[in-house]
């Protein structure tokens, strides 16, 4: 399977086994393993241009929509969101980061 994608950031989980990285093209949320193996690849129309990334000590991972304006929480297994926690109406405007 070939990957073609532009890394924006990337973040490794607590354990070490796995790696987050954020993609514009397309908008995916790409979860590897650690030897380089897919494992997952999340899109949603909350993550339009998903950018910055946080993965908590606790196994959270965090991902900015840049262009959408959310911040969201998706599984430690990067295959779907458990929650939006931000969004415009929380006044969000182009998120780059979060720690």
């Amino acid at each position: 399977m070939l990957l073609c994608f532009a890394v924006h950031r990337c973040a490794v989980s607590p354990t070490g086994d796995k790696l987050y990285i954020t993609s514009w093209n397309p908008d995916k949320l790409l979860t590897l393993a650690r030897d380089g193996t897919p494992l997952a690849a999340y899109t949603d129309t909350e993550l339009e241009h998903p950018y910055g990334l946080h993965v908590t000590p606790a196994g959270q991972v965090l991902v900015c929509g840049l262009l959408s304006n959310t911040l969201v929480q998706v599984d430690s297994e990067g295959r779907s969101k458990l929650a939006t926690l931000a969004t415009e109406m929380d006044e969000v405007w182009i998120p780059a980061s979060v720690c």
